[in-house]
């Protein structure tokens, strides 16, 4: 991103009911956020759906679209967990063309990736993988040499890091070392 534009990942429980969606894409046009990703599904909660947002826009505007968005009536909770220890992943469903002549080249990229074949066709495959932008990118890059098909992409789905420390909360960073096990505990956040 350039110096004045950012990007924040919003974890957002809503209403599950017709019209939320669209009152939260309304709030995101008027303050000027560009929606970089966005899933939605049901939640543990009946009744509420999890959204997850990764929004873009000037630094100054951006850094306050939590308040902006705990300001709708739909929005139960809402969390900017940009900067929080989380665990992320992006998911893709990739059809290639594979005849008879390319098919196990492109099963031999599809292991390297450890994707899952979730469909076979007389000339085609559909695979599913999940992970970073970066791993998924890199493999339709691979496979655009086999002709792809159709190409689908969730947006960035992400949870706070559960603790390692009784009596912490989740997402907060871990401190490197353990006093009572003397041992280092991981303080990366993204995906494992």
């Amino acid at each position: 991103m350039s110096n004045n534009i950012e990007q924040r990942t919003i974890s957002a429980l809503v209403q599950d009911k017709p019209g939320v969606l669209a009152r939260i894409a309304g709030l995101f046009r008027r303050r000027g956020f560009n929606i970089a990703s966005l899933t939605v599904g049901r939640s543990e909660q009946k009744g509420l759906s999890r959204m997850t947002f990764v929004v873009e826009g000037p630094q100054e505007v951006v850094c306050k679209v939590s308040a902006q968005l705990d300001k709708l009536i739909d929005i139960v909770e809402v969390q900017d967990i940009t900067e929080s220890n989380i665990v992320w992943r992006e998911l893709a469903l990739i059809k290639v063309n594979a005849d008879s002549v390319s098919r196990s080249k492109v099963l031999e990229i599809a292991n390297i990736f450890r994707v899952n074949i979730v469909d076979i066709g007389v000339e085609s495959l559909t695979m599913e993988i999940s992970g970073g932008k970066q791993k998924i990118n890199s493999l339709i890059e691979l496979l655009k040499q086999f002709g792809i098909k159709e190409i689908l992409r969730t947006g960035r789905i992400a949870t706070l890091r559960g603790t390692l420390i009784e009596g912490e909360d989740d997402g907060i960073f871990q401190s490197e070392q353990d006093n009572d096990n003397n041992f280092i505990i991981p303080t990366e956040s993204g995906s494992v």
